[in-house]
């Protein structure tokens, strides 16, 4: 793995401090914020004084059941070659869920969720990791998320599920050790014993970040300073090996340039203090290097696999391959129309924790869409956070943040709101610019009405189960 050094997560709103401070090596950046023909002067700048930028991607949702998307995938690799970036980094996670493979409408979760640590999902993670792999001009390094909530019939555990990854793909490991921490408060996962299982050789880099903890429940927010905690889970993972690069994560409540120096200090002081304890014997583990075109995107990773080994892993037959992603689609879909929808909680999972967890993604998608869409919180002020969370309570995500800013829009005009009319109308007038279409009226409203009924009556099946759940195609 390429040596980086410690670095900060580059933000726009942070862009002139990360400029300022000593001793920065490396910048990560979120790549679906980039455009590879526009990029942010400040990053241009930090490239010509020769700091790496690697770019972090939050949307591919390669745990998901379905294929990664080619086109995501397309923009990913134009981003890592307009950076120049010796890497490219995802998570472990799905983002959506539903569509054909169980016959029912998209969800989109607006979040990183966790899959499963099942052999279905596994097989079907490392599927979609190859084919990243095949369409990636550099190596992929993969993220384990923070979550607040367990699957009812794990196979593995985490440490053993990340280590079969990184043998059946070869695919580098970035570990968040925040996350490490977040799970330890959340679900009861020992940090110590998933850093024991892992192929350390495979680890591309690491991620500190802050969070806050709320009646019980450990919210990885990288809107608070590093909490010591974290920092003794960052000293664990160097007590094993020497991480190739450090990056400390902030994405809200920015503080002060020096603020942000003095959390780098003490990842630099975390790192040399653990290099002077005895190392930690850890678990062994050679991650494998699959044969074909799965080796050829393996090797592109720089795994530390001994040279020449060649163990060839078979890829399942495709009947079996398509029946684990139609059950995973069947159980993820499940899930998130839960957690965005309103519908019954699947069997097996925590129902307090789901709701705790249904509500962050509420909460989340209001702060995203202030944000991609100022001018909805500007028209309606402070009626907008509590307009919006009765828009998101059982409406799915179904395109995004900005197609959900226009469907909120739509949704209040629909219901003749705001009460105002001078602010309606400009309401509108938004809607009109950013959709290209007619804002609803009272008569197309009550004629899309009875459309929707008439044909609910004749076609019974807009409601569809997913897995013993039922999901009205409407909602999307």
């Amino acid at each position: 793995m390429k040596q980086l050094g410690i670095g900060i997560g580059w933000r726009p709103e942070i862009a002139t401090a990360v400029e300022g401070l000593d001793g920065i090596d490396w910048v990560e950046a979120v790549a679906e914020n980039l455009c590879p023909g526009h990029l942010p002067d400040s990053l241009v700048r930090l490239r010509e004084r020769g700091v790496t930028v690697v770019p972090h991607g939050v949307s591919l949702g390669l745990g998901g059941a379905e294929r990664p998307d080619v086109r995501r995938l397309a923009e990913l690799a134009a981003r890592a070659e307009a950076l120049g970036s010796p890497l490219v980094t995802e998570h472990i996670a799905f983002v959506r869920a539903g569509g054909a493979l169980t016959a029912s409408p998209h969800l989109e979760a607006g979040h990183l969720l966790p899959v499963p640590r099942t052999r279905d999902a596994l097989r079907v993670l490392c599927e979609n990791v190859r084919i990243a792999q095949d369409a990636l001009p550099v190596p992929l390094a993969l993220e384990n998320i923070a979550a607040l909530i367990d699957w009812p019939e794990d196979e593995l555990t985490e440490g053993q599920f990340l280590a079969e990854l990184v043998e059946h793909t070869g695919v580098g490991l970035l570990i968040d050790v925040a996350n490490l921490h977040t799970n330890r408060v959340n679900r009861g996962e020992d940090p110590a014993k998933v850093l024991d299982a892992l192929p350390l050789e495979a680890i591309a880099y690491v991620h500190v970040a802050g969070g806050v903890e709320r009646d019980g429940v450990w919210h990885d927010t990288h809107a608070h300073p590093v909490p010591r905690p974290v920092l003794d889970v960052l000293a664990e993972l160097a007590a094993r090996v020497t991480p190739p690069g450090v990056l400390l994560e902030r994405d809200e409540a920015f503080p002060p340039a020096a603020e942000l120096a003095s959390e780098l200090d003490a990842i630099r002081s975390t790192l040399r203090a653990a290099t002077r304890r005895p190392s930690r014997p850890a678990t062994p583990s050679v991650p494998a290097t699959p044969v074909g075109a799965a080796g050829r995107a393996s090797a592109r990773t720089g795994s530390a696999a001994p040279p020449g080994t060649m163990v060839p892993i078979s890829a399942p037959p495709l009947e079996e391959s398509h029946r684990s992603r139609e059950r995973l689609a069947l159980a993820q879909a499940a899930l998130l129309s839960s957690l965005t929808a309103g519908t019954p909680v699947p069997a097996g999972f925590d129902g307090p924790r789901l709701r705790v967890q249904a509500r962050a993604l509420v909460a989340k998608r209001a702060g995203v869409v202030a944000k991609v869409a100022p001018e909805l919180e500007t028209l309606l002020g402070d009626g907008f956070r509590e307009a919006f969370l009765a828009y998101a309570k059982c409406r799915p995500m179904r395109g995004g943040y900005r197609q959900d800013a226009l469907d909120f829009a739509r949704w209040l005009l629909d219901a003749g709101r705001p009460g105002d009319a001078d602010t309606r109308r400009a309401l509108g007038r938004w809607w009109k610019e950013r959709s290209g279409a007619r804002p609803p009226g009272r008569a197309a409203l009550l004629l899309s009405t009875v459309s929707r009924a008439a044909r609910g009556r004749r076609n019974p099946s807009t409601y569809r189960v997913v897995k013993g759940v039922e999901t009205n195609s409407s909602l999307t």
